[in-house]
């Protein structure tokens, strides 16, 4: 079983321009990212799928293998499956380019969802970390997950789900981490279905997979990511960086 890691990288950042190219400890951030990536031992290649020049020569000049997209992209998994059509891989791995600390416990473990499935029935895994915080619960840019015993998904919200209508039964929410791992076809089938319904209204990508019919394993993890979002993330990176 070939797995591979692809790092979305966009220049372009609504919150924080180009902050993928910002310096963290002596190096670009996406640079970081991919050789954290690399370090893991867990992939058999890595690759930056990106739409920057400055970004590709900085991966490249590095040593490390870069893949610039031919097309303009809504989301990550488009940017991904227009990139690895034509590589040979059988477990595709999207590792977020704004996150340099990797979480190799729980990138492990969406592996092993692959490695147990000897039926192939699992189409995507994911990740999931449970929140307890009203405000966490109820802000729309969490998105939130519900599973079923099996832990396969049922369907993401921003909204606030489940709702807890009854107060004595105890209720747990999780939000949904942006970390996935594909079985190739999976994410080939996304890139060639248009938007579906349910995830326009949702924005949430997510959701299409579940619409086309395929299934989502969800992975609990307690990590949370250090992610750069803004001048002050990056700030707080550098500290992680330095202790």
């Amino acid at each position: 079983m070939k797995i591979i890691a692809m790092i979305p990288a966009r220049y372009s950042a609504s919150r924080f321009p180009g902050k993928l190219m910002k310096d963290l400890g002596g190096k670009p951030v996406i640079l970081r990212t991919y050789e954290a990536a690399k370090n893991t031992n867990l992939f058999d290649e890595v690759f930056i799928v990106t739409d920057s020049d400055i970004i590709y020569k900085t991966i490249e000049n590095a040593g490390g293998k870069a893949i610039m997209s031919k097309k303009e992209h809504e989301c990550g998994s488009d940017r991904i499956a227009e990139a690895v059509e034509n590589i040979e891989a059988d477990i595709v791995i999207n590792v977020q380019g704004d996150e340099p600390f990797i979480d190799e416990v729980s990138l492990s473990k969406l592996i092993d969802v692959f490695k147990k499935d000897a039926k192939k029935e699992i189409d995507l895994a994911s990740l999931k970390v449970q929140i307890t915080n009203k405000e966490d619960i109820e802000n729309p840019n969490n998105v939130k997950v519900i599973t079923d015993v099996n832990n396969l998904a049922i369907y993401f919200s921003r909204s606030v789900i489940p709702y807890h209508r009854d107060k004595n039964v105890e209720v747990k929410y999780f939000k949904h981490k942006g970390v996935y791992a594909f079985r190739k076809q999976a994410l080939i089938d996304f890139y060639n279905t248009p938007m579906t319904p349910l995830e326009a209204a949702e924005k949430i990508e997510a959701i299409r997979y579940q619409e086309i019919g395929k299934k989502i394993k969800m992975v609990e993890t307690s990590v949370e990511a250090v992610g750069i979002d803004t001048p002050e993330d990056l700030e707080k990176a550098i500290q992680f960086l330095n202790s």
